[in-house]
């Protein structure tokens, strides 16, 4: 499948908000339940416009430092990161 549309994104969390099921909607958007839930916590955690289309992001050499203590030395979860700074994940 290819990448989801912006319009999709939101659809998923609207249909999440309303109760809709993680495995249905893994089915309806023929996507795996892991990207729903994680795409499900980044439009929670930054909103819409985390979905937005458009350039890659560049990370500063510093910020790459930050995010990689972050991980190894303050014990943070690699996907507590990855979610704070607004990492995607394949697939979507």
């Amino acid at each position: 499948m290819s990448k989801l549309t912006r319009e999709q994104k939101i659809e998923i969390y609207e249909r999440k908000q309303q109760m809709e099921t993680i495995s249905s909607l893994s089915k309806r958007f023929s996507i795996w339940e892991s990207n729903i839930n994680c795409l499900l916590s980044l439009l929670q955690i930054h909103g819409y416009n985390i979905s937005r289309n458009g350039k890659n992001y560049v990370y500063s050499k510093e910020l790459k430092i930050e995010m990689i203590e972050k991980v190894l030395l303050q014990k943070h979860s690699i996907n507590s990161v990855s979610l704070e700074y607004s990492f995607r994940v394949p697939d979507y």
